[in-house]
C-alpha cells in the first residue's frame, strides 16, 4: 500500500501498524504550506457567527474544508471546553481523504493513489471522504446532556434516517456495522449511504456524520468501506435524489436538535416530547 500521512495525524505514535505510510515527519514537511492555508480557511469559516438551533446546538456551516485542519481543530475545541460550553454542530465537505479509525486495519487500504490517508482518534474502520458528502461533527458533551455513547450512536444514526426519509430514500441500521444503508424496495437495497464515527474525551464528542449526497464514488473502490470487503457505496444521487450537500447537513442537523429539545424537555418535565428518540 502506498499512501502519504498527513502532519500531525496519530500515525506518528504506531508506526508498526502503519507500513508503507510515510512518516508523519516527512509529510510534514511536503503538506506544510497546503496545511497553512487550510488551516487559515478554516480559521475565517469559524470566525463567522454560528446559527442557534433548538436542543441547546449552535450550528457552524463552513464550507469546503481540508480534512487534517478540521480535525486538529475538534480536538481543540473539545480540550478546552468548559461545562458551560455550548455544544456544537460543525457542517462541511472535505477535500479527498481517506481516514483510518484508531483501531483500523491500514490492510483495508487497497490503492490510495493520489488520494492521502489519516491516522486518526475516532472509531471505526477506513472511510472516505471528498466533495459532494455532507459532512457534519457533532461536538457533544455527553455528561451535561446525559447520554450514553450507545445512545448518542442511536440518536445520531435516527437523524441521519429522518433525513433520508425527508429525501425518499429508507434508511436502515445493520447490527454491529454503525452507519445507515439503504433499505428495499430500492435496487440499491443494502449500500451504505452514511457513515458514522465518534471519539469520546472527557464525556465530550467529536468526529461525527458522512451522507453521500453528490460525489464521485469511486474512491470507495480503492479501499473495504468501514472494512467490509465489496461493500456496495452509493449516494442520493445515484438513488434519484438531487440535493446540495449543505441542505442535506442542515437537515440532518435540525432532526439532531428536534431529537436534543425533546430529550431535554423529557428529562426536565416540561412536556411530552413530540418526537420519539
Amino acid at each position: 500500500m502506498a499512501a502519504s500521512l498527513q502532519p500531525g495525524s496519530l500515525g506518528a505514535n504506531r508506526p508498526e501498524t502503519l507500513a508503507g505510510i510515510v512518516t508523519a515527519q516527512t509529510a510534514r514537511a511536503a503538506l506544510s504550506s497546503a496545511t497553512s492555508a487550510g488551516e487559515q480557511a478554516l480559521r475565517q469559516a469559524l470566525a463567522q457567527p454560528a446559527q442557534t438551533l433548538p436542543g441547546g446546538l449552535l450550528l457552524r456551516s463552513l464550507g469546503l474544508q481540508s480534512y487534517l485542519p478540521t480535525w486538529k481543530a475538534m480536538r481543540a475545541f473539545t480540550d478546552s471546553r468548559t461545562p458551560d460550553t455550548p455544544d456544537e454542530i460543525w457542517l462541511l465537505e472535505h477535500l479527498p481523504v481517506y481516514t483510518l479509525g484508531q483501531a483500523a486495519d491500514p490492510a483495508h487500504v487497497l490503492d490510495p493513489g493520489a488520494i492521502p490517508v489519516v491516522a486518526t482518534d475516532r472509531g471505526g474502520q477506513v472511510s472516505y471522504h471528498g466533495p459532494g458528502q455532507a459532512v457534519v461533527y457533532c461536538l457533544l458533551d455527553l455528561r451535561r446532556r446525559r447520554w450514553l455513547v450507545r445512545e448518542t450512536v442511536h440518536r445520531l444514526e435516527e437523524a441521519v434516517i429522518r433525513t433520508l426519509a425527508r429525501h425518499g430514500v429508507v434508511g436502515l441500521r445493520r447490527p454491529g456495522a454503525p452507519g445507515i444503508y439503504v433499505g428495499a424496495p430500492h435496487p440499491r437495497a443494502g449500500a451504505k449511504v452514511s457513515a458514522l464515527g465518534l471519539k469520546v474525551r472527557n464525556g465530550c464528542t467529536y468526529h461525527g456524520v458522512s451522507i453521500n449526497v453528490d460525489m464521485d464514488l469511486s474512491p470507495f473502490s480503492g479501499i473495504n468501506p468501514c472494512g467490509y470487503r465489496g461493500l456496495d457505496s452509493v449516494d442520493l444521487a445515484t438513488l434519484g435524489v438531487h440535493a446540495l450537500p449543505d441542505a442535506v447537513a442542515m437537515c440532518f442537523a435540525t432532526e439532531l436538535a428536534m431529537l436534543a429539545e425533546d430529550l431535554e424537555r423529557a428529562q426536565t418535565g416540561a412536556g411530552a416530547p413530540t418526537r420519539t428518540p
